[in-house]
């Protein structure tokens, strides 16, 4: 029977998120992913056939661990509001739970070298980002949003700014309030009231 491998890829992305959370998408490096885990070089470049996919497993795994829950909040209750809300909410909620992953996220697909991504990978991302925007076109739909204004409404509401709350703290190098959740869901609920009042 064979032997199970040493290091697999789970524990090879583990590694890429602790260190893109303390330096940045230029710290992760396949020798440093490699030295993280204490395993050969070779090891990371048997399950990664580069640095660009292995920049684009990170992202994308982050991103989809983050969207699961995300879809579940904006499609968990049939009352709109509430499940903006929600959504709001869930931003912070996983963020507590996943800072290192969370702060992975506060950069973009951009400086995770997505212009050096497979086509695979990219067509990876995009259809995430067309679920992501259809969620909330019926979101938006189903609250009465209105033109371009409704629209930037809508997005600043479940996304944006419970971002900018998990930006300021995660970056600053601070844990998450323990009112942030509420604080999401108010600034959410404030806004979605004005624009479909």
């Amino acid at each position: 029977m064979a032997r199970p491998p040493r290091f697999d890829s789970d524990q090879m992305l583990d590694a890429a998120v602790r260190l893109a959370a303390a330096s940045g998408p230029g710290g992760v490096t396949m020798s440093a992913v490699a030295q993280a885990i204490g395993a050969p070089s070779g090891s990371v470049y048997h399950r990664f056939s580069g640095r660009p996919a292995l920049l684009a497993e990170v992202w994308l795994r982050t991103v989809e661990r983050f969207q699961e829950g995300y879809f579940d909040a904006l499609h968990g209750d049939p009352d709109p509001r509430l499940a903006a809300r929600a959504a709001a909410r869930h931003v912070i909620s996983w963020s507590r739970e996943h800072p290192q992953e969370a702060s992975l996220l506060l950069y973009g697909a951009e400086e995770f070298g997505r212009s050096e991504w497979s086509e695979e990978h990219r067509d990876r991302a995009d259809a995430g980002n067309a679920r992501a925007f259809a969620s909330l076109r019926e979101l938006g739909t189903a609250l009465g949003a209105a033109g371009a204004l409704g629209w930037e409404r809508i997005a600043l509401a479940v996304i944006e700014l419970p971002l900018s709350v998990v930006r300021r703290h995660l970056r600053a190098g601070d844990a998450l309030p323990p009112y942030a959740e509420e604080l999401a869901e108010e600034c959410a609920a404030a806004l979605i009231e004005v624009g479909t009042a």
